[in-house]
């Protein structure tokens, strides 16, 4: 009689066992979690006191759109809204959102900047976000956005003079700008608002989820890269399939507030959805490596306003203060209990400093 021993275990074989194991966990997991996740969310959507539950989110007036072709192919989304009751001298306010998400950031900053009347607004859609195009290949880059800023301005504010406010990657690109082209900031751009922003050490943030890509280099970056080009429409797939999860994610780590209106993180959750995991994986690199702290300088002729939540997750409050400590002439608002989307979560707050920014000017 044979007997027939086990067969020794590879290595591979090791780590095929526990990849099994593990996916099995997960998925016992998932299919015990997903209604407790489901009923979860749906308690806390049913929030009577939510003030933002009738806001009607989404595209808002303007008077002209553009699609501005960029050298790199790109279509770059611009709105346009002008003054009804213009004022001599008043600068034109030029939005510029941040990393997965789009011009509606400024949803409340451009309502009140409307009602008033008294200043142009334009807004656009950073390249594959919003409803602006996608790069054909390569990654995305920072200096690249600076370029775009430039090109928004020429075609839709040539003249006059400009105040340019950026939130989280938007801040970014406008360092990138001013490493660009300096001479503009305290001629054409007479005032600078950074939200929720940073300098640099962005790989120390949270704004990159996995923070050690800045340090495993070319290689890791490269590989996820292709996966989500070549799989992309599947895992973004995955990821309205798991928008509990995400609704949860971004309740915890977009808002600074233990209750945060469940309109304000939806309509967040909402934009980070539209981003497609491929534009996500290819501006990686550019956001794990920004380091603009020289490009300050050209802020410091002209008045600048930081402003950031004191539970900012993304950008940690640290981030405010190293600007702030290079440029001592900057005024500094710390908003209470709140977290990165600052603008979304504390509105009166932000369009109370901004509005006492632009007067002041």
């Amino acid at each position: 009689m044979s007997v027939r021993l086990p067969r020794p275990r590879t290595a591979a074989g090791k780590v095929a066992g526990l990849v099994g194991a593990a996916v099995g966990v997960a998925a016992a997991g998932l299919a015990a979690g997903v209604v407790s996740e489901r009923v979860l969310v749906r308690r806390l959507k049913n929030d009577p006191t939510d003030r933002y539950a009738d806001e009607v989110f989404g595209d808002q007036r303007y008077d002209q759109a553009y699609q501005l072709e960029m050298p790199d192919g790109t279509d770059i989304h611009v709105e346009v809204v002008e003054p009804t009751r213009p004022v001599a001298g008043h600068p034109t306010v030029v939005l510029v959102h941040g990393f997965c998400l789009d011009m509606g950031t400024f949803h409340f900053q451009r309502k009140r900047l409307v009602e008033r009347g008294d200043y142009r607004v334009v807004a656009y859609d950073q390249p594959g976000h919003g409803r602006s195009g996608r790069l054909e290949s390569g990654e995305y880059d920072l200096t690249a956005l600076g370029h775009t800023l430039r090109r928004v301005l020429d075609e839709v504010a040539p003249d006059g003079p400009l105040v340019l406010v950026g939130h989280s990657m938007g801040g970014m690109t406008i360092m990138a700008l001013a490493e660009l082209y300096p001479e503009m900031f305290g001629d054409r751009v007479v005032g600078t608002v950074l939200m929720a922003t940073s300098g640099g050490l962005a790989a120390e943030t949270k704004l990159v989820a996995p923070a050690l890509l800045g340090r495993v280099g070319a290689p890791v970056l490269y590989m996820m890269s292709n996966a989500t080009r070549y799989g992309g429409t599947v895992i973004d797939r995955a990821r309205r399939s798991t928008s509990n999860v995400a609704w949860l994610l971004t309740r915890r780590y977009g808002f600074g507030t233990s209750t945060p209106s469940p309109a304000l993180v939806s309509y967040v959750e909402m934009m980070n959805s539209r981003t497609s995991a491929d534009t996500v994986t290819r501006y990686l690199r550019t956001i794990a490596t920004h380091s603009r702290f020289p490009a300050l300088a050209a802020l410091a002729g002209s008045p600048v306003l930081v402003i950031v939540g004191d539970k900012d997750m993304i950008t940690p409050v640290t981030h405010s203060e190293e600007i702030v400590r290079r440029l001592p002439h900057a005024e500094f608002v710390k908003i209470h209990d709140s977290g990165h989307v600052v603008m979304l979560e504390h509105a009166d707050d932000v369009n109370a400093a901004l509005e006492r920014f632009l007067e002041s000017l």
